[in-house]
């Protein structure tokens, strides 16, 4: 078995090393961050053909195979064509300009921002306008 070197006058244990804690914990408990995303699964992933997975840090979500939104800070970035991105970025105040991390995106990216996530169940034409514009996309 492991043990823990006793040099130094340190105390020997099998491990695993039996942990008290004084500070009241639930172990099912979600971050708000992990609830967030669970929320905005619930509506992308219910879009035919959609998938999600990690890229660069950012939880991102595919169809064949090419990113088409992903989440960023408080809101849900969301690659549009570029003249109806910008006509939301005038038209709606939760619609700014996609910058991740501080990095501007290009003119086809913007970012809904939402105080809840349930609330993109509102956006539902729009990520759907999102999968059908990124699956006509040519690769780069």
């Amino acid at each position: 078995m492991a043990r823990h070197a006793a040099c130094c006058g340190a105390r020997v244990y099998d491990w695993p090393v039996p942990y008290t804690s004084t500070r009241a914990t639930s172990v099912t408990a979600e971050t708000p961050q992990a609830s967030r995303k669970a929320q905005i699964d619930a509506v992308l992933l219910k879009i035919p053909g959609v998938s999600a997975r990690k890229i660069s840090g950012l939880d991102a979500y595919f169809v064949s195979d090419k990113m088409f939104a992903c989440i960023s800070g408080k809101g849900v970035g969301l690659r549009l064509p570029v003249a109806v991105a910008t006509e939301l970025q005038f038209a709606r105040e939760n619609v700014v300009p996609f910058n991740p991390g501080g990095v501007t995106s290009t003119r086809e990216w913007i970012q809904i921002d939402r105080a809840e996530a349930a609330d993109y169940e509102k956006d539902l034409e729009l990520f759907q306008a999102s999968v059908d514009f990124v699956k006509g996309a040519r690769s780069r």
